[in-house]
């Protein structure tokens, strides 16, 4: 990037049912907050997948949200996006947002993908989907209490995320995903995170005191009716 200008960045993201607000995509969110957090100028384009079918082809065929431009050049797969923004959006000019441990890249990492098996199981057969899911949110939570190796080894790690005090790439994608946990939990479950895990609830509480966070979820009233038809 060179120094003094800046790149045109347009950020297209799945829109809510009412066609304009953000929709419910953790993808969406990552690379929002991904994009917030660099502290770069760019516009942010909630895309209708009913309505602007149209618009897609034209920009980026056979591609579904999320995706960017930057500089006119279409760049798709959250991942590779993700890789890109790090590699060209640096200081002086954006932060980098890479972890210091790859151990906080993964902590959390299957916590979705037992909550997806849990919250689609009839309640009287998921017993043991609910242990599993149970066990990645305990697993999660003492990774949040343990001292990583450059902090002072007094437990509970007084950190406020994954891998220090500041949020990082592993944040951006976590942090979606546990907040579709927690509330469509709360809402079809009556389930909330038990206050005994309190480094997960820290954490969370964390993240909501910050805007980069709050201001790019989705209403929970999108989140809840996004899973009226999978939550058994």
């Amino acid at each position: 990037m060179s120094l003094g200008v800046d790149p045109k960045i347009q950020l297209f993201i799945k829109a809510s049912d009412d066609g304009a607000s953000i929709g419910n995509c953790p993808f969406s969110q990552r690379l929002f907050m991904i994009l917030w957090l660099k502290g770069i100028p760019f516009t942010i384009n909630t895309v209708d997948m009913k309505r602007d079918t149209s618009m897609l082809k034209d920009i980026a065929p056979g591609c579904q949200p999320p995706f960017i431009l930057f500089n006119g050049d279409l760049k798709t797969d959250t991942n590779k996006i993700e890789e890109f923004l790090e590699e060209v959006l640096v200081p002086p000019r954006c932060p980098h947002l890479g972890v210091r441990y790859h151990k906080s890249s993964v902590a959390g990492d299957n916590i979705f993908q037992k909550f997806s098996a849990y919250i689609k199981s009839p309640t009287e057969q998921n017993r043991n989907i609910e242990k599993a899911f149970l066990k990645t949110l305990v697993q999660l939570d003492e990774y949040l209490k343990t001292p990583l190796e450059h902090e002072e080894q007094t437990i509970p790690s007084k950190r406020r995320f994954l891998d220090g005090n500041d949020l990082t790439l592993a944040d951006c994608n976590l942090l979606p995903k546990l907040n579709i946990v927690r509330v469509v939990c709360m809402h079809y479950r009556r389930f909330k995170i038990p206050e005994e895990l309190s480094g997960l609830c820290q954490y969370l509480s964390n993240a909501d005191s910050r805007e980069e966070f709050f201001n790019t979820c989705p209403n929970k009233e999108e989140i809840i009716m996004a899973y009226s038809q999978v939550a058994k």
